[in-house]
């Protein structure tokens, strides 16, 4: 165990003791092999600690997911027989009220750890009992601060006057500050920066802030400085402007973005605000924009669905049918595909039917065979039929309510809204069918492939737009030829392409990447609150070192950074709204 209060270097100290076990594993040997998670993610009160390991090692490592020798897959596999360290980092930013539920797993796993923690936050949870073994991290002195933030001279912070009594140190830059506070310790802007000082991660930030050009000598001087926690929030608020304000000349001309420090500020705000509302430390791109309520969700996804694939469907409706119908046939496609789509964005995200707002650990390959179909066939197919049930009955009860008004008898009325169920059953279980069959030309993905975050979307953005392609063209074919039987040939073209459209696109929006898609792309970046190349825009803020990569997700550098972003954004947009 390794204690330390936050930005002490716990996060730093454990990765290189995982660099310093793999550096010195013999390879065939039968050690555990360090891992590190981050446990803000866990929740303890549905997910024990060795499924939440499981799930971890599947998503960052995703040829994991396949299947080993006893069936299980390769991760339960290796944890299962010791085969993994598991370093536990951040215990103290697990939930509020979950701590105790972990530390009851945690007592009683018997897979190999190393858990860090804030001592405040484990002392709550552990009471006056001993949980393990550990080591807790002291600060750092005014010399290991002298050492970072002067590494270019040879010269410390003096702690006495020149010979004839006098102060000969010019009073600016850091030699001038820190001899300050090395003098005047009992001042209350001095120790409060001493104070400071003493954790690495506030002393990076001091360095960071004021390596190009302004001088720390306001740090003294002016009277917002008189705390600890003031000096912190301004060194954390200053941190964002420093940063972009800086060229990254290790960036290709072709990703190199001149995001201003405001808009890179909002944009980050939102993402800490989004972490925060979510109780997790992941910037996980499947789950970006679900912080909104489901409610809302379900409009965005039903306002979209409807304007795109309704207009599609309904103009194609209309002109074959007449130009005259145009306009009718758009007038009731639009709400009724968009009601259909958003109550099955809000089944699905509330049943989970399927995985289906899951990426997939898959990429789409000419191999996969027979048991990703079989393994496969009851999730898709049960989502399916779903959605399939859904589609139906909103449809049916539309066009029922619509021949009501048209005063048509009872039994056509009842007749209609039946007959949609049907079809929304049948069109349910093809569509299932067709997603199960093609597990088959699914398979793990190759150990030897890099897993990142963009690494991860581009996989299940193939996945989503094959299998659009596959239940677009088999339904669209499949039911044009239908049409074209009865009323002939154009008709049946036009309608079967229409059909194709409009099935393939709602497909895919019932997927993680559609959803992502759908929020990520469109929604957030329409209302400001990121910007259109969110990709390259996380890309960037890892490239400064405001984000790090843990497997296939991104995260803060810090949670002190996360916390004090989402304060200032939870503050202008107070402020905001009270302007208006």
């Amino acid at each position: 165990m390794v204690l330390g209060r936050a930005g002490s270097g716990k996060t730093i100290l454990i990765r290189r003791f995982a660099t310093a076990r793999l550096d010195a594993r013999d390879p065939i040997s039968e050690a555990p092999v360090p891992v590190i998670f981050s446990l803000g993610s866990w929740n303890p009160a549905t997910t024990p600690l060795r499924d939440w390991l499981i799930d971890r090692l599947e998503r960052d490592h995703p040829f994991l997911a396949g299947a080993g020798p006893d069936g299980a897959t390769w991760a339960a596999a290796l944890v299962g027989a010791d085969r993994v360290l598991a370093i536990l980092d951040g215990f103290d930013e697990i939930a509020d009220g979950l701590q105790k539920a972990a530390l009851r797993d945690l007592r009683a796993t018997t897979v190999p750890l190393l858990l860090t923690s804030r001592r405040a936050e484990l002392e709550a949870a552990v009471g006056t009992t001993s949980l393990f073994a550990g080591i807790e991290l002291a600060d750092l002195t005014l010399d290991d601060s002298v050492a970072h933030l002067m590494p270019d001279t040879d010269t410390r912070a003096s702690d006495t006057p020149s010979c004839d009594g006098t102060d000969t140190t010019a009073p600016t830059g850091w030699e001038y500050v820190l001899t300050m506070v090395r003098r005047h310790p009992d001042k209350p802007a001095c120790a409060a920066l001493a104070d400071v000082l003493t954790t690495p991660l506030m002393v990076t930030l001091a360095h960071t802030v004021y390596t190009s050009g302004r001088d720390p000598v306001e740090l003294l001087e002016r009277a917002e400085f008189s705390t600890r926690g003031a000096i912190e929030d301004h060194l954390l608020d200053n941190f964002i402007p420093t940063v972009y304000d800086r060229f990254l000349s290790n960036r290709p001309d072709t990703k190199r973005r001149p995001w201003r420090a405001e808009r890179a500020r909002h944009c980050l705000g939102y993402l800490a605000t989004h972490l925060k509302e979510l109780d997790t430390h992941d910037i996980e791109w499947w789950r970006l924009g679900t912080a909104m309520s489901l409610p809302s969700r379900m409009l965005v996804v039903g306002v979209m669905s409807g304007l795109v694939l309704g207009t599609v469907f309904g103009l194609v409706s209309g002109l074959t049918n007449g130009p005259g119908e145009v306009f009718v046939n758009v007038l009731l496609n639009v709400p009724g595909i968009g009601l259909t789509f958003g109550l099955m964005h809000g089944f699905g995200s509330k049943l989970e039917v399927g995985g289906s707002f899951e990426p997939s650990r898959m990429q789409i390959q000419i191999r996969g065979g027979a048991k990703r179909v079989k393994e496969s066939s009851l999730p898709r197919i049960r989502g399916a039929l779903v959605g399939g049930l859904i589609f139906g009955a909103v449809f049916g009860l539309g066009l029922a309510i619509y021949a009501g008004l048209l005063a048509y008898p009872w039994t056509v009325i009842a007749f209609v809204f039946g007959n949609w169920l049907v079809v929304g059953l049948v069109l349910g279980l093809a569509i299932g069918l067709i997603l199960a069959l093609m597990a088959g030309l699914e398979a793990v993905i190759d150990a030897k492939s890099s897993v990142s975050p963009s690494d991860l979307l581009n996989t299940n953005r193939t996945n989503v737009l094959a299998q659009m392609l596959a239940v677009g063209l088999t339904l669209g074919l499949g039911y044009g030829t239908v049409v074209a039987f009865v009323n002939g040939f154009a008709t049946g073209v036009t309608t079967g392409l229409a059909s194709a459209v409009a099935v393939g696109l709602g497909v895919g929006t019932l997927t993680a990447w559609g959803r992502w898609v759908v929020l990520v792309r469109i929604w957030l970046p329409l209302t400001g609150r990121l910007p259109w190349a969110v990709n390259a825009f996380l890309d960037d803020a890892y490239q400064r070192g405001v984000l790090r990569q843990a497997g296939a997700v991104y995260q803060f550098r810090h949670a002190r950074l996360r916390d004090r972003l989402a304060e200032v954004y939870a503050s202008h947009e107070q402020s905001t709204a009270g302007g208006s």
